[in-house]
């Protein structure tokens, strides 16, 4: 038997997440089949290397010897693959809920000037990595740190909460608002877009009523209806403007940290200049 990509990938996958069943599941294989697979390999290797005493499995000497050679192996492997496919490829640009707000614009034509052979495609990818973790972007803009350990996040700027409201809510016209004043209210958020949830409110004074929806476009849908109202990060206020919402400041709320994200091993030969060109631009 030749050890193959796949037999790295479930050492790795297995040191990393601790149980048979966390690994098949982000290998999208059956438990057995990465049994077999893990079994394959340590006899092929005439080595244990994975302790099965517990139920959390740890890596034997041997098998974290393996698996640091693996994750440079399967790096390597990732990076040749990104960089002959990305030669012609647009570079992409993941986002739930907003890009860089009001600065998208002039990120989009400073990029244009100064690679005008490297097309950006933005993406809006419902989930929290805005489809960093499941290779589909290269970069992405969040409004929540990521936790995945495979990627990296650079916090840029602070944006303002804003309340989203039907535009014939008796608040809707005020100049500001505070949580408070929201207490009552029905709520809705979208947990995969970094919509607020009721986190935001101080414990004891929390609305009681919360929808979750999956997508920005069925929570402005929910708040144009006249059902719910939300809160969000300033940037949606810039990039969902919506005919039946209204925006309004809310003026106590803690502020919303921007990240820019992309994966430890780069997905796109230019993503450390486009890192470069969004710090510029924000910086202005």
């Amino acid at each position: 038997m030749d050890v193959e990509l796949r037999h790295l990938k479930a050492l790795v996958a297995i040191a990393e997440e601790g149980t048979i069943t966390a690994a098949a599941a982000r290998l999208r294989l059956t438990q057995p089949a990465l049994s077999r697979t893990l079994a394959a390999l340590e006899e092929h290797l005439g080595v244990r290397l994975v302790d099965r005493s517990s139920r959390h499995l740890t890596l034997t000497p041997a098998g974290r010897t393996l698996r640091e050679h693996g994750q440079a192996i399967l790096a390597h492997v990732d990076a040749a693959l990104a960089e002959t496919t990305a030669v012609t490829r647009p570079l992409r640009v993941g986002y739930t809920c907003a890009v860089l707000g009001e600065l998208t614009v002039p990120l989009l034509r400073s990029w244009r000037r100064t690679h005008p052979h490297v097309t950006l495609e933005l993406r809006r990818v419902d989930s929290r990595t805005a489809g960093l973790a499941t290779g589909e972007t290269d970069v992405a803009v969040l409004r929540t740190r990521p936790v995945d350990a495979r990627l990296r996040a650079e916090a840029l700027y602070l944006e303002e909460r804003v309340a989203a409201l039907p535009d014939d809510h008796a608040l809707a016209g005020r100049p500001g608002l505070t949580l408070a004043e929201l207490a009552d209210e029905s709520l809705v958020a979208c947990p995969e877009a970094g919509a607020a949830s009721v986190e935001l409110w101080p414990r004891e004074r929390r609305p009681e009523s919360v929808r979750v929806v999956d997508n920005v476009d069925a929570w402005l849908t929910t708040i144009a209806a006249g059902e719910t109202v939300g809160i969000a990060a300033a940037g949606t206020r810039e990039s969902h403007q919506h005919p039946g919402v209204a925006y309004v400041p809310v003026t106590d709320a803690p502020a919303a940290t921007v990240y820019v994200a992309h994966p430890a091993q780069p997905t796109h030969p230019h993503t450390t200049e486009f890192l470069a060109a969004v710090r510029e631009t924000v910086s202005v």
